[in-house]
């Protein structure tokens, strides 16, 4: 259980952060990872993470203006202020709290866009990549599925690790997120293998609910024997919608 970290944004998430965390730790989990944690003070969640013990992954660039149904700024042409203006914040609020990486959100694309959108995506990477190098903070990029997000900026891992490789900064990883490919792509065991060397971070949920990682199609179980195999020693996600109770679906959590 040491290895599973507490997706804070999923889990309990109607909850105050520093309540969640609270619970996390309590349920047992080492590490938490957030997405949106922008209204509590940063020396706040430090303080607490310190106090219980627990290792702080990762936050969300802002999504921006989600009244559009914006869902991140790096890949959208024109809006390169907007997204400094986000991801210094993000920036900031990491240094601040010592949260080792950011989820970089590249939005929603407008059809005719894509072209554009790259090479946007990419100077904003490369941009934002050399801020956060000297403090040491890693960028990471998710290939979302469509049919959660449709008209998202990629969402197949091998689009995402195009732009990675584009960008040439050695501090943008992949977050390879199982239930995106397994919706997406499949092929689970074999992409995990080929983007390995290429991956920061790994999150989990059950195919097709996103719900705990007990049902579905998905073979967890194979999953994360290969993800020990190839040599994997980082946190795995648990990125997922509890069917009730957070603590009353932790069963799963005993098999490993």
């Amino acid at each position: 259980m040491a290895r599973f970290s507490a997706n804070l944004g999923f889990l309990w998430s109607t909850l105050p952060l520093l309540e969640r965390i609270e619970r996390a730790a309590a349920s047992g989990f080492k590490a938490i990872e957030l997405q949106w944690p922008y209204d509590t003070p940063a020396q706040e969640v430090k303080a607490a993470v310190a106090r219980l013990k627990l290792t702080l992954l990762a936050v969300n660039t802002p999504m921006g203006d989600t009244s559009i149904g914006e869902s991140g700024l790096a890949a959208l042409p024109g809006r390169e202020a907007d997204f400094q203006q986000a991801f210094n914040q993000s920036l900031q609020w990491c240094i601040g709290s010592g949260a080792p990486a950011i989820h970089v959100m590249p939005g929603i694309l407008k059809p005719g866009t894509e072209v554009q959108a790259r090479e946007t995506m990419i100077r904003n990477l490369q941009w934002a990549a050399d801020q956060a190098a000297p403090h040491g903070v890693t960028l990471l990029l998710e290939a979302i599925n469509q049919r959660d997000k449709p008209g998202y900026f990629y969402s197949k891992q091998a689009d995402s690790n195009s732009i990675r490789e584009a960008c040439g900064r050695s501090n943008i990883k992949l977050m390879f997120d199982v239930y995106h490919v397994g919706c997406a792509e499949g092929d689970i065991l074999t992409k995990l293998a080929q983007y390995m060397p290429h991956i920061g971070h790994i999150q989990i949920a059950a195919v097709p609910t996103r719900n705990e990682p007990d049902e579905g199609e998905v073979n967890y179980p194979n999953v994360l024997k290969r993800v020990d195999e190839l040599g994997y020693t980082g946190w795995i996600g648990c990125e997922y919608r509890p069917r009730g109770e957070v603590e009353a679906g932790l069963g799963w959590l005993k098999a490993y």
